[in-house]
């Protein structure tokens, strides 16, 4: 007896011990297969969870004041903050359970904030009016829809726009969509009034004329294929100016108008190869090109409230370039002097016109903000990014480019980042990191957890921009549509071989990973090139087009045809079926680790679930992360954390151990 109960208290101790030398994931992530995470992993890793950057959102009507996008010391996700002085101290102004999105400041008095939330990273964000006085929100689109909003140019009314949702759909799909134009007064919710039913998705990009008699609109359907019209914001009637009949596709995007409503600025690669700035004219139906001069994609660009200013920002080959023109003339100015980094937000002060808004980050900095003083080129930052003691970004390691050739000569090219070569002497292992899009682009920023790979575990990093990538031009961006999809991972695979040439490199230790389309990456890699690697990572990834087609939101489904094939052509699904990772499951032989959130409205938790199933059937071992409260991707801090941990004990095992 007495023994019985001496052993049962040691293992009550010893399970105690154990317990505590572990990490233990929260409830609402579920790990399957997953080997317990040793909590000197989540010491280890800790100083590189903690950046804490900020990021410009917009500034007040009035005042010379802005909000900032911000996640304090302790905190799950990030919050908006008003920030009223160049290094003051931010005011909180949002704290919910979940992110908000599209925040901004009514016009012209600024006495309320509009702002976009969601539930869970499902995406059906909702648009809400808060008060700053209470904090009190009211919601003014519907809970049914999906929503996003435009605000009128004398501010008493704003746009909403919405698509329906599946759940709502008999049946649980649909198979037509319309979009729904709404006007509505923020402080009179009751007032709302549907302007127009527009047919399908892909439409965005709604912008005001001055008189707010006509709203510019686009409809979407791929980067190189897109419309603009006119909308008559008393009638809804529609006119559609872009392409002019005759013209081929083309894409177009982000529209601003001229203080005489007769010009509107926007982006097109109707042209050439890649967007650039361009004016179309309602007068006489012209387009002018004004950034022809510039032989790369203009990415976004800003209007000033007077007219006089126009910020462009150009895509050098995965870098961010700050362009400035006289808006009136059409003629670049000189370069302002701006910190090279990765460019976010870019808006104009309404009542200090000169004034620019933006934010900033780098491999060696998380983000800070700043204003640009356009008349004299000046910057003013604003915000002082947090890392934690012990952690120097200043000295992160900055990517060399990589151009390689791929097996049918084509010219593809990623950013290699390579770990200190006297702390870390010898072939050092590889992360091939994909990213998603597929029209996405790796380029250089700040690479927060990543740095613990480089800087800590010596694993080199290699982000490869396949064919089918942003940033190269239109036909760079379709030469993986449809039929021409293996092309991609064909690339993928000439990465893999270069590998071999590198003298710093390790062919022989390599593991492949990616998120949404980068996930379909990582898997069809694994299926075609497992000899090659040693393990694969699928972030809320693609396993099968068909499966994928049939069960994305409906808003989405038309627009992912047009990309990878309409599933519903037999030729089409016969060529799905043949590529997909899950009808090749067999061929995976390698360690595999799938993450998921149960939310996810693009890429459905359900394609995670097959591919597990399916490769676990090989004996292949699987480790898979599904996080019930998260959707296309993990936004908060602690299921994001638990991810990183596993991560690195997956590459720990595959490539260290």
């Amino acid at each position: 007896m007495r023994h019985s109960i001496a052993g049962a208290l040691l293992a009550l101790a010893l399970t105690t011990v154990f317990a505590q030398d572990v990490v233990t994931p929260n409830p609402n992530l579920l790990a399957d297969g997953i080997p317990a995470i040793p909590k000197t992993i989540a010491d280890k890793v800790a100083l590189y969870t903690e950046f804490r950057g900020y990021g410009f959102v917009g500034w007040h009507p009035v005042e010379r004041s802005m909000l900032v996008r911000h996640r304090e010391q302790g905190a799950n996700i990030a919050q908006i903050y008003w920030l009223k002085t160049p290094g003051g101290k931010p005011e909180k102004i949002t704290d919910f359970p979940d992110p908000v999105s599209a925040v901004s400041f009514a016009p012209k008095h600024g006495n309320y904030i509009l702002y976009g939330r969601d539930a869970g990273g499902n995406e059906a964000s909702q648009i809400f009016r808060m008060d700053l006085g209470t904090r009190q929100s009211t919601l003014l689109s519907s809970p049914d829809e999906r929503s996003a909003y435009t605000w009128s140019k004398k501010g008493d009314r704003v746009l909403i726009e919405s698509e329906p949702l599946d759940k709502t759909a008999q049946g649980g799909t649909r198979a037509q969509v319309t979009t729904t134009l709404a006007l509505v007064d923020p402080l009179k919710p009751e007032s709302k009034k549907r302007l127009a039913e527009l047919p399908g998705g892909g439409w965005g990009g709604f912008a005001f004329t001055h008189d707010d008699s006509t709203l510019a609109a686009q409809q979407y359907r791929t980067p190189n294929d897109s419309d603009v019209f006119l909308i008559d914001a008393r009638t809804g009637a529609r006119e559609k100016i872009l392409p002019r009949d005759g013209s081929p596709a083309a894409g177009f995007n982000g529209f601003e108008w001229s203080q005489d409503n007769q010009r509107l600025f926007l982006t097109s690669n109707q042209g050439g190869e890649f967007s650039e700035l361009a004016v179309y004219d309602r007068r006489d139906k012209s387009l002018t090109v004004l950034s022809r001069h510039i032989p790369w994609d203009i990415e976004n660009f800003s209007l000033s409230a007077d007219g006089q200013w126009l910020v462009a920002i150009a895509n050098n080959n995965g870098r961010d370039e700050v362009h400035l023109f006289d808006a009136v003339n059409g003629k670049e100015l000189a370069r302002p002097d701006v910190t090279a980094g990765s460019f976010g937000g870019g808006q104009w002060h309404d009542a200090q016109h000169s004034t620019l808004g933006f934010s900033l980050n780098s491999p060696q900095s998380p983000g800070d903000v700043y204003s640009l003083d356009s008349k004299t080129g000046k910057t003013e930052r604003w915000t002082v990014a947090s890392a934690p003691a012990g952690v120097k970004p200043e000295t992160f390691i900055s990517p060399e480019l990589v151009q390689i050739k791929s097996f049918d000569g084509l010219a593809v090219s990623g950013w290699l980042f390579l770990p200190d070569a006297v702390k870390f002497p010898g072939k050092r292992p590889v992360l091939v990191s994909f990213h998603g899009g597929p029209e996405g682009q790796s380029t250089v920023r700040f690479m927060g957890r990543t740095n613990y790979f480089l800087n800590e575990m010596g694993v080199a990093v290699l982000m490869p921009n396949v064919r089918g990538s942003s940033g190269y031009g239109k036909t760079y961006l379709d030469l993986d549509n449809g039929f021409k999809r293996k092309d991609s991972v064909k690339d993928g695979g000439a990465f893999l071989s270069w590998v071999g040439t590198h003298p710093r490199l390790d062919a022989k230790r390599i593991v492949v990973s990616g998120g949404s389309y980068g996930g379909y990456m990582s898997l069809a890699t694994a299926v075609d090139y497992s000899p090659l690697i040693r393990g694969a990572i699928d972030v809320v990834g693609i396993s099968s087009f068909v499966t994928f087609l049939n069960n994305t939101e409906s808003y989405r489904r038309d627009l992912r045809r047009v990309e990878y094939g309409d599933e519903r052509d037999p030729a089409m699904r016969a060529f799905h079926e043949k590529i997909a990772p899950l009808n090749n499951a067999a061929s995976i032989t390698v360690p595999l680790f799938v993450v998921q959130g149960k939310n996810d409205p693009r890429v459905p938790y359900t394609e995670a679930q097959q591919m597990v199933a399916a490769v676990r059937k090989n004996g292949v071992p699987v480790w898979y992360l599904l996080a019930d409260n998260e959707g296309h991707g993990f936004r908060r801090k602690v299921n994001a954390d638990f991810e990183f941990y596993t991560t690195v004990r997956f590459l720990e095992k595959t490539l260290i151990e």
